[in-house]
């Protein structure tokens, strides 16, 4: 009996994705959960499984088409079912399908947590959007040796091999131009709405490091990422500043009463955020696991909706990438963000004497029209103070 498979609501008020690549073809036989197609929405690629064993009887759509919400997706001939050879139709599971890898960083770098690009039903390591590249500019992954973390295959390395084949030369005068899509076009879009709509103001400070360092070394743990250390002291000050962990909504103010930090993510796709839900009531352990599996996930392609959205407060970790000051940017329904850089050795003067200490560059950006400049100065000279004395 063929049964249609729709396009699910996986959450977070999303209505559309586009079809990244199909991983079985009509005909062949699937079991439950045997991953199907992969679907790319605004903010994150999933992979949609089977409900039930059968024949794929027909595969509705292209790599590259949007589907709605609603519309089918594939059709499976269950034939003669057997009790347990099925799930409900619409149910995405949502569990991470890379390993996790520790999160590691020495402070002087600030790193983040990092790992390859999953390997895809063609054995390809390549995160699905890579693939869709490579298919629109017809680029044979199979040729190219990636120079990712652990051998992915990056963008760069297909448009590249792109540029060699037709022999285009790197000159500035030819243009490739590449359609927004998927993560980059929500990035895009929520990048002018926070510029366009949120008077932003952004002060800096610079914090001695040592006591960070310490604070490392006395946990036991080196590889503890420093957000996590960080997010310790940010939360008792939102409880001080609650203007800092609220937002203005129409004609008001909207106090929230928990935290749920955000913790931005370098991936091949772009900057992401994850999202540790109320942290407030974490340890510094359970912080750090869980901000380890949410990166881990967001490299990975593997995040959800649910785990990139409805950030409180965040921080900006772009010490990762040897990044100093910046101007970062408030997210889209919060009131301020933070970022720290990396921390180097540096003269500073100690009782009247040139020393040399650890100092990292912090940069706190806030809203405007709630916070006032004197509260975001006691608020960030509040946050160094309780970061050198960790």
């Amino acid at each position: 009996m063929p049964h249609e498979f729709r396009m699910p609501d996986i959450g977070e008020g999303l209505t559309e994705g586009e079809i990244v690549a199909w991983l079985v073809h009509e005909g062949d036989s699937v079991v439950v959960d045997q991953p199907i197609v992969e679907v790319e929405t605004a903010k994150t690629t999933v992979e949609i499984p089977a409900p039930r064993a059968g024949t794929i009887a027909r595969l509705v759509g292209k790599p590259g088409d949007t589907v709605i919400v609603g519309d089918v997706l594939f059709v499976v001939d269950a034939g003669g079912e057997a009790v347990g050879t099925t799930r409900p139709e619409g149910d995405v599971s949502d569990a991470p399908r890379t390993d996790p890898s520790e999160p590691g960083s020495d402070l002087a770098s600030l790193s983040t947590p990092s790992v390859g690009a999953a390997a895809g039903a063609r054995g390809t390591r390549a995160m699905p959007i890579v693939r869709k590249l490579a298919r629109d500019l017809g680029v044979d992954l199979s040729n190219l040796t990636g120079s990712g973390p652990n051998g992915a295959i990056t963008r760069a390395d297909v448009e590249n091999a792109e540029g060699q084949a037709t022999g285009r030369v790197s000159s500035g005068s030819a243009m490739n131009v590449v359609p927004l899509t998927g993560v980059r076009k929500a990035i895009a879009a929520h990048m002018a709405e926070s510029w366009t709509t949120i008077p932003h103001v952004t002060v800096q400070a610079e914090v001695r490091a040592e006591a960070l360092v310490a604070a490392r070394h006395r946990s036991g743990d080196r590889t503890l990422p420093v957000e996590a250390l960080v997010a310790t002291v940010v939360m008792p000050l939102l409880a001080t500043y609650p203007e800092f962990n609220a937002v203005i909504r129409d004609d008001g103010i909207a106090y929230r009463d928990g935290v749920n930090l955000g913790f931005a993510v370098d991936t091949e796709v772009g900057l992401m955020v994850v999202v540790v839900r109320d942290a407030h009531a974490k340890s510094l352990a359970e912080i750090a696991t869980e901000f380890g599996r949410l990166a881990t996930a967001a490299i990975g392609g593997t995040a959800t909706p649910n785990e990139l959205t409805g950030q409180t407060f965040t921080i900006s970790n772009i010490g990762a990438l040897g990044g100093g000051h910046g101007t970062p940017i408030i997210p889209v329904g919060t009131s301020a963000i933070v970022s720290i850089g990396r921390a180097i050795p540096q003269p500073v003067v100690e009782d009247g004497a040139l020393a040399v200490g650890l100092v990292a560059p912090i940069d706190l950006s806030y809203d405007h029209r709630l916070i006032d400049g004197a509260l975001g100065q006691r608020f960030l000279s509040a946050l160094v103070t309780a970061l050198e004395t960790l």
